[in-house]
């Protein structure tokens, strides 16, 4: 959603959890990479030998080291589907109703260069960018709701990357455009799957993306100017303190302009998302081609100083079956 709409944020006292939360969540997160990277590469590196002795220990910690110095082998994606999360952004981009501008793109150059080359030229490409930080496929930063909170660039990596929990509203958001993720929601989620892991990035479809880029359809309203009057679903604020102050997750991503609801005026997923330092994620692409549990997400955003958010390039490497 757009910088130009801001409520005032406030920032959430601290909890007791939170350390906690945070202990759990690096100490998953290690532990599922380290298990994801051996499913990728499907080879480990050899182990030293070990003996009681101080001699033995020497013995073993050489090894090690010589190991250590071993060729690894290279990582190895042929296990896994890569999926990209991610629109392109173009003259069709779709940025919130009030953004002051869209997507441009201006051409610097395109074709040959002569006098390069021994003088045979060649062909050259370059061209100049400008874009508003929340529209396409974007990352909103902590600061965007949280005053004094992180901003784009100093969002931890370990806060970018992490197991994916894609919960699926779609059919409930069919039949209610302003539908919201509620606490039950995450009930019966976890009652199929098992709680939701800390360190988690919750993905929530809702079956929107296949009204992109329709502005119309998206939005709920297309009139320039004007997001009083917005219609599309996302996240509801019992759902969200659950996921982000209980369960501790990274981030909180949705297939939608937004992770608050279209009629929202108060942006209260928002508030909550930042005061915790959790990062959204807006108008996340191809959803319906990841599974509930399972697949490991990379979402690296533009990497800017002082940034509200940004352009982001998000994928998914889903473990093929079997």
């Amino acid at each position: 959603m757009s910088q130009l709409v801001a409520p005032g944020a406030r920032r959430a006292a601290p909890s007791l959890r939170r350390p906690r939360a945070q202990a759990l969540r690096s100490g998953w997160l290690a532990l599922t990479l380290v298990a994801f990277l051996g499913l990728v590469l499907g080879a480990c590196a050899p182990a030293s030998d070990s003996t009681p002795d101080s001699q033995g220990a020497s013995q073993g910690a050489e090894s090690a080291a010589e190991a250590a110095r071993e060729p690894r082998p290279p990582l190895d994606l042929s296990g896994v589907q890569v999926v990209d999360l991610t629109y392109a952004f173009d003259q069709n981009t779709l940025y919130w109703p009030t953004s002051p501008s869209a997507f441009e793109l201006e051409q610097l150059h395109y074709g040959p260069v002569h006098g390069g080359a021994d003088d045979g030229g060649y062909f050259y490409s370059a061209n100049s960018f400008c874009t508003p930080e929340h529209g396409g496929t974007h990352l909103d930063a902590p600061i965007h709701f949280g005053e004094g909170h992180q901003t784009a660039e100093e969002i931890p990596l370990d806060r970018l990357m992490g197991p994916a929990v894609v919960v699926d509203v779609a059919e409930k958001a069919a039949a209610d455009p302003d539908y919201r993720l509620s606490a039950e929601d995450v009930a019966a989620w976890e009652a199929t799957h098992g709680p939701v892991p800390a360190g988690a990035l919750v993905l929530l479809r809702t079956g929107w993306g296949e009204r992109w880029p329709d502005r119309l359809r998206y939005f709920g309203d297309d009139t320039p100017g004007d997001a009083s009057n917005l219609h599309f679903p996302s996240y509801g604020e019992d759902a969200a303190r659950i996921l982000v102050e209980e369960r501790g997750v990274a981030a909180l991503g949705v297939d939608t302009a937004s992770i608050d609801h279209g009629p929202s005026t108060d942006f209260i997923v928002h508030q909550i998302a930042a005061a915790a330092d959790v990062a959204g994620l807006e108008n996340v692409a191809h959803l319906d081609q990841l599974p509930a549990t399972g697949a490991w997400v990379l979402a690296l955003p533009m990497k800017i100083a002082g940034g509200s958010g940004g352009p982001v390039r998000i994928v998914a490497l889903v473990p093929n079956a079997g």
